[in-house]
């Protein structure tokens, strides 16, 4: 079925939903650009024919054929998607590793989270949504072990403390790394 007006529906309230997050988390700059390549061909096209309006349209496209050609573009082009974050690691002798994330893209990506579980799951969302979601796969995620600590420790105080604490931390942590580095 062919969808493309809810599709843009959907994915410029998830894009409007990240940008007051990023926001919340001091990184509005990229919450402008979040998710840009969502609109073009390859990606919406693909979006609007596979709409479900519960889950992403990646996903039907990948049970039809063995890969989503549309996230395969969207993962390249996202820095806030862990998958961008994969290189040749000649000294593991590793044809891909994870690599770690710098902060801010890890930011991006649990405002990203957050979003996504608010706009599928509608009005049951808790706070507790975006870990649920995450969790049953975590172990099988090719993240690196630096950056799946920092997104779990936001994802699990979302989830326990709420989310002006979270978000209050994430801010903290990506202010503190801009001073380290600096």
């Amino acid at each position: 079925m062919w969808h493309p007006i809810k599709h843009f529906v959907t994915i410029t309230k998830h894009r409007h939903k990240v940008i007051a997050h990023c926001k919340k988390a001091g990184i509005l700059w990229q919450g402008l650009r979040h998710d840009l390549s969502k609109y073009t061909p390859v990606e919406f096209i693909a979006g609007a024919k596979y709409y479900v309006g519960t889950r992403s349209p990646n996903e039907i496209e990948r049970v039809k054929f063995g890969y989503s050609k549309a996230w395969l573009h969207h993962k390249g082009r996202n820095r806030h998607h862990f998958e961008y974050w994969q290189d040749a690691i000649p000294a593991e002798k590793k044809p891909l590793a994870p690599v770690e994330m710098p902060i801010k893209y890890v930011a991006e990506m649990f405002c990203d989270r957050v979003a996504a579980s608010k706009i599928y799951k509608g009005k049951s969302y808790t706070d507790a949504s975006a870990w649920e979601y995450y969790a049953p796969n975590r172990d099988r995620l090719p993240m690196h072990p630096k950056t799946k600590a920092v997104l779990e420790k936001w994802l699990l105080t979302l989830r326990d403390e709420g989310e002006e604490k979270a978000f209050a931390l994430v801010k903290q942590e990506i202010k503190a790394n801009i001073k380290n580095k600096g």
